[in-house]
Order: structure tokens, then C-alpha cells, then sequence
């Protein structure tokens, strides 16, 4: 096995909606065919902990995380598509990494800060008052995701960033204190990769509450679809697609012709409950074939997991011996 020339994982903490299809799994899938690359993809159980305390869901989530992958055409035979939990490596490299990993650049990362100054804001006497030590580790655990298999290139929305900065931190001063082992990953962020609004004009999220599942059934989706927010404009006026989350949706789907096509019409006016039906149906055609797929993935979990434990040992023909270089370099081996 070589480096990975990409790698990228996505948390198991609930059902995959449209928004994660269109911020990574559909830039995935397309790179998942492409012979000449090395590509990693992965199911990131262990950092759903943080969040998750349900065993049931997190093992519902990756089950259903899992069967759309497959179920959109991720080439499961050409990439490496894995488990994160089943990588035994990767939490022991986390440990050597954490021994190495200042607490000053952690006190740095975003989410830590959010919510020590959410506690300060309620006038907390513990400004880490519910802050988990997973939480405040959790960029050590993505860079030992993404150092474990040295990946050249990482593909990230903008809001994970500094998390990869902080990778190349944690690479460069392993690099620095033992020996050079490490590639400083390459941050790729996709400005044309969409980010979906959901049902109340809020970034679509699990955390708001406001997304559309990827595989609910047809009914259900155009159920959502018809509750998605939307101003008093009368069906004649002219409308603004910028400020459209419907409009929005559309254009993460469609193409440059069709998007033009419907930008004129805004302008001419049109009815938000056409522009509903016509974008329900828009979707639910990209997604029946794959609907249909998914759910027979879903009925037979034992079909997904093997597809998984076959990329894990995938994994660990690069993931053992590196590790064994990197035990052996900073001196946990025989003493014989």
C-alpha cells in the first residue's frame, strides 16, 4: 500500500442528509474512481463518542453512512473505505501524538473556544464546565487519522481549517523532536462545493435539526421539501435566488444550464409552491435508483460490513508496519 494521495471521513452521529451528499460524499465518490490516486475514506466512529452517547445510534449511523456511500457509486473496490475502529493503530498513534501536542495549541481550536466562552457567557464559576477531555483532544485524533497513512491531501469545509493546520503542527514537531516521518498534509478546500441551507434558512445540521435525510422515502421528502422556509412574495414578483434556500438546493444539484434556466423565471416571478413540487421532484429523480440501492444495503448489514473489514485490512497493510517505524523511532520496541 502507498500513502494516501486523499483521505476524508465523516462522523457517525445520525443519517446522512443532502447536505453531507453535496459537501463530501459526492466530491468523494468522483474521486473513488480515479485509478491513479490513492484515496482513503473512512467511517470516523471514535470521534462520534464526543457527541453520541447511544450505542444504538452510532451503530444505526454507520450502517446508514455506510449504505449510502455504496449506494451513490463510491468504487469500494478501488479506494480504501473503512472503519475507523477497526484501524487499531490509529488510537495508539494518537497517544504518542498527544504526548508530543502542547496544551496552548489545543486551548486554540475554535470548538473549544466556542464553548468555554458559551460557560463564561452564562457566568460559569468553570468555564470548562461539560467539556469532555475528548473534545478538547479531538483535533490530535484527526491528525492521527490523516498522519497514520500520511496523506498527501485533505479535503475539508472551511470550518476544519485550522484542524488540519494544527496536523501539519503536530507532523512538524514529531518531525522535529524524533525523525521525519511525517508529510505535512496539504489543506484542499472546494470553494464550489456547496453548503446546503436547511428547513429554516440555518446552515443545514443534524445539531439544528433542520435537514433532509438522503433516503427518506419519496412521500417524506416531499413533505420536507414543501416546509422549507420561504418570504410573502406573491407568485407573479419577482424573486431573489440569492436569498433562496430553495433556490440553493437546486443549484447544488443541477447544472450551469439548468441554474441559468431557473434564475431567469425567479426574475419573471414564480410560485413557491411550484418551485416545491418542481424541486421534489428534481431530487427524487437523482435519488431513486440510489433509494432503492440503499435500502437493500440497509437489510443486509453483514454485505456492508464485510465491504468494510476487506478496506480495513487494506489499511493496515500501510498502517502496521508504519507504525512499527514510528514505534521504532521514538523507542517503544524490544530491548532484546
Amino acid at each position: 500500500m502507498k500513502n494516501a494521495d486523499y483521505l476524508t471521513g465523516i462522523t457517525t452521529s445520525g443519517t446522512p442528509h443532502l447536505g453531507n451528499y453535496v459537501g463530501a460524499i459526492r466530491p468523494a465518490v468522483e474521486t473513488s474512481k480515479n485509478k491513479e490516486l490513492e484515496s482513503y475514506y473512512f467511517l470516523a466512529d471514535y470521534h462520534s463518542l464526543i457527541k453520541n452517547h447511544d450505542p444504538n445510534l452510532r451503530k444505526q449511523s454507520a450502517l446508514e453512512i455506510a449504505a449510502a456511500w455504496i449506494a451513490l457509486g463510491l468504487d469500494y473496490e478501488n479506494c480504501v473505505f473503512y472503519r475507523q475502529s477497526d484501524i487499531p493503530e490509529i488510537p495508539e498513534l494518537t497517544w504518542i501524538l498527544t504526548s508530543l501536542t502542547s496544551k496552548g495549541l489545543m486551548n486554540r481550536a475554535h470548538a473549544y473556544k466556542a464553548l468555554t466562552a458559551e460557560n463564561e457567557g452564562q457566568e460559569y464559576k468553570d468555564p470548562d464546565k461539560g467539556i469532555t477531555m475528548g473534545l478538547f483532544s479531538y483535533p490530535i485524533l484527526m491528525a492521527a487519522d490523516i498522519l497514520m497513512f500520511n496523506a498527501r491531501k485533505v479535503p475539508v469545509g472551511k470550518d476544519q481549517v485550522q484542524h488540519l493546520e494544527m496536523t501539519r503542527d503536530i507532523a512538524a514537531k514529531f518531525n522535529h523532536v524524533y525523525k521525519k516521518l511525517f508529510i505535512l498534509p496539504e489543506v484542499v478546500v472546494d470553494d464550489t462545493s456547496a453548503v446546503l441551507s436547511g428547513l429554516d434558512g440555518r446552515k443545514m445540521s443534524k445539531s439544528y435539526h433542520n435537514f433532509i435525510p438522503l433516503f427518506d422515502t419519496q412521500k417524506r421528502l416531499r413533505k420536507l421539501i414543501m416546509k422549507i422556509k420561504t418570504n410573502s412574495l406573491g407568485p407573479d414578483e419577482p424573486k431573489d435566488p440569492d436569498t433562496c434556500t430553495l433556490f440553493s438546493i437546486y443549484k447544488a444539484f443541477a447544472s450551469k444550464s439548468e441554474t441559468f434556466a431557473l434564475t431567469e423565471r425567479y426574475k419573471k416571478g414564480i410560485a413557491w409552491g411550484t418551485m416545491k413540487q418542481e424541486l421534489f421532484e428534481y431530487i427524487d429523480e437523482i435519488l431513486k435508483n440510489p433509494r432503492k440501492e440503499y435500502e437493500e444495503l440497509v437489510k443486509n448489514p453483514s454485505d456492508i460490513d464485510a465491504i468494510l473489514k476487506k478496506g480495513a485490512i487494506k489499511a493496515r497493510e500501510f498502517s502496521v508496519p508504519f507504525l512499527e517505524k514510528i514505534r521504532e523511532t521514538i523507542g517503544i520496541q524490544s530491548i532484546a
